[in-house]
């Protein structure tokens, strides 16, 4: 049975909450939620998930609790929470940029703003998704800090930058001066591909796993109950 792309994202996102325990999950994009959703209903059991404003829901987005923003504010700057957001820029260290391109006074061109970036990445572990990724989004130095990366962290309690997914591979940042390093590859990528998409220089070990294979369970769990339409191949199409 041919595995996708995606389903390899999906699984790579999954993933970033083994061994979790009661945290609250809060993925953003659309494959991140196929992989907090299928670590729910796997081997994160015991992951609590949102609707994005004030219920707790199943995977199948029946509600199961009320949240009240007290409370997720708590789990938020209390360290238990894990967040996957996005990012336009990222940088060696792990500094994620999605307020503008440019200089922040006179920016070429303005994005979503910092909004809660700087509170999710000092506060509750971290990861981050990339569906294109290219010298554009791996950069030396981002234009403008809004999550903050591990130069920058000094102090900070639960801060903690888990794993980048991208739709080339999987990266961390277990470097001795903890910047970034490939991880694992998506199968069909190479290490050379990923170094000429990527605008600094990576730590690679002398070999890189693979991302693993998903089980028949969890394709099944993936293409007939969390995503059937397939909506994961919108961001991931190779």
């Amino acid at each position: 049975m041919t595995i996708t792309r995606a389903e390899y994202c999906v699984i790579a996102c999954a993933e970033a909450w083994r061994g979790a325990g009661e945290i609250l999950a809060s993925p953003m994009g659309l494959i991140p939620s196929v992989g907090a959703r299928l670590a729910r209903l796997t081997f994160a059991p015991d992951l609590l998930l949102t609707d994005g404003e004030a219920m707790l829901v199943r995977p199948d987005g029946t509600a199961e609790g009320w949240l009240p923003y007290r409370r997720h504010l708590a789990l938020v700057t209390g360290g238990r929470r894990h967040v996957m957001m996005g990012a336009s820029q990222i940088d060696r260290f792990g500094n994620q940029n999605i307020a503008c391109i440019g200089d922040w006074a006179r920016p070429a061109r303005q994005l979503l703003g910092v909004r809660g970036a700087p509170v999710n990445t000092l506060n509750n572990p971290t990861s981050y998704w990339v569906p294109r990724h290219s010298r554009r989004v791996f950069v030396e130095r981002v234009d403008m800090v809004c999550g903050v990366g591990y130069d920058r962290a000094a102090g900070a309690r639960y801060h903690r930058i888990a794993r980048v997914v991208s739709d080339l591979g999987v990266f961390d940042f277990a470097a001795p001066d903890r910047s970034m390093r490939l991880a694992a590859l998506h199968p069909g990528v190479t290490v050379e591909e990923v170094r000429e998409a990527t605008g600094f220089a990576l730590t690679v070990a002398d070999e890189v796993p693979f991302t693993r294979d998903p089980s028949p369970g969890e394709l099944r769990l993936i293409r007939e109950e969390i995503d059937p339409g397939d909506t994961r191949a919108r961001e991931v199409d190779h």
